[in-house]
């Protein structure tokens, strides 16, 4: 199973474009992906760079495209995302502590 998905990178600034990145998730983690990442979803990665590259079909020239190989995929999403992962793992949920902040 390969997932092969973009993430957007916000910049400090909101004025900013985000910088966007390709992704290739292979295995299990790619599976994972696949079920639980949407648009919008917090991700934390580890990986490296590879570089794809090919010649186009109509014109003939090489193309190339910078991708991210993901060795480690972190779900950071948010609570009734991680619910449904855990629950889909064979966990309990984790607590809602939401009203326990004094602020």
């Amino acid at each position: 199973m390969v997932a092969n998905l973009t993430l957007a990178v916000n910049r400090r600034s909101r004025e900013d474009e985000p910088d966007w990145f390709n992704l290739e998730i292979w295995g299990r983690q790619g599976q994972i992906a696949a079920d639980y990442v949407r648009r919008g979803s917090l991700l934390g990665i580890t990986g490296s760079l590879k570089l794809d590259h090919w010649t186009d079909r109509s014109t003939g020239e090489a193309r190339f495209k910078p991708v991210i190989k993901v060795d480690r995929l972190d779900l950071m999403g948010r609570k009734q995302d991680d619910d449904s992962y855990a629950q889909a793992i064979g966990q309990q949920p984790a607590p809602d502590d939401d009203d326990d902040i004094p602020f």
